[in-house]
């Protein structure tokens, strides 16, 4: 069963990242700053100089399992979009982010997956909307390979 919540938004801000900052770095500070829990990242528009995406070329033994391994490529241009929850105990957001990659040296061939880790080349250009209510955490599941899933709090 689907679980939603009507969520209550703040703020809508538009934000760049600046040529060579780490991409989870600068959002982290961002959020911390503005003093962002929870939010949603409608769209962003990226230039990474590398960037570390889910994936493998190994055979997976259970398909039904979450991949944990990274891809690791570099100068590609990117779109993105992503969640982020809240965790009170490390007082961190835990963002939740996906992207699409074109390698630029390679006819712009691209991957698709969750964003693990990024550097900004040139620029990044990123809508971020605040979540007031509810709040919005990422506990882990252990029923579902120990997941973190975005669960919605009153």
């Amino acid at each position: 069963m689907a679980r939603a919540a009507a969520l209550t938004t703040g703020r809508t801000i538009g934000v760049t990242f600046d040529h060579g900052e780490d991409f989870f770095t600068a959002l982290e500070e961002l959020c911390r700053a503005e003093g962002i829990r929870a939010g949603y990242i409608p769209m962003f528009l990226a230039g990474f100089r590398t960037v570390d995406i889910v994936g493998t070329c190994e055979r997976l033994e259970n398909p039904d399992a979450p991949v944990w391994s990274k891809v690791q490529l570099a100068n590609v241009e990117a779109m993105g979009c992503g969640t982020i929850a809240y965790d009170p105990a490390e007082d961190r957001i835990l963002p939740h982010i996906h992207v699409s990659v074109g390698l630029k040296e390679h006819s712009a061939t691209a991957h698709t997956s969750h964003l693990l880790a990024a550097r900004v080349l040139f620029l990044t250009e990123m809508l971020l909307v605040e979540v007031l209510e509810p709040s919005i955490i990422r506990p882990r599941n252990p029923a579902l390979f120990d997941v973190p899933l975005l669960t919605f709090e009153r």
